[in-house]
């Protein structure tokens, strides 16, 4: 077991460092390609990461659809902003064909908000300098 001794502060400490074997696993012959562009291209980080967004975008809907919303449709006149909608032909008294534009742009501030806590994740957890090759 290697070991270090640093000086910190006038204190001696002493770092050891454990290292652990894994044993090989091997995979079958008709699946070592598909196990080597797994490991490759890090599609186990990629599923994570897809997993992780589609919680956070329900996370996301569910303020926009409860929070945002309703706010913005009081600023704009009352009513939810998801219902809003302009009539195109009216047919005695009723509208027969809407142009639904509230669905319309609670999915792009929807997409604003998942967009705009993806990139300050990135920026506070500094993994936009992890792919960056040091010159």
């Amino acid at each position: 077991m290697p070991t270090n001794k640093t000086k910190s502060k006038g204190k001696i400490i002493t770092k050891r460092e454990v290292v652990v074997s894994l044993p090989v696993v091997h995979s079958p012959k008709w699946l070592e390609g598909f196990v080597a562009f797994i490991r490759e291209q890090g599609v186990v980080g990629l599923a994570v990461g897809l997993v992780l967004g589609v919680a956070a975008k329900s996370v996301v809907d569910s303020l926009v659809n409860n929070i945002f919303n309703p706010i913005v449709g009081l600023i704009g006149g009352g009513g939810e902003l998801g219902n809003r909608y302009v009539c195109l032909k009216e047919v005695a008294g009723q509208c027969t064909n809407k142009l639904g534009y509230g669905s319309v742009v609670n999915s792009i501030v929807s997409f604003l908000v998942v967009a705009a806590m993806v990139y300050f994740l990135i920026k506070g957890l500094k993994l936009d300098k992890i792919d960056k090759k040091k010159t």
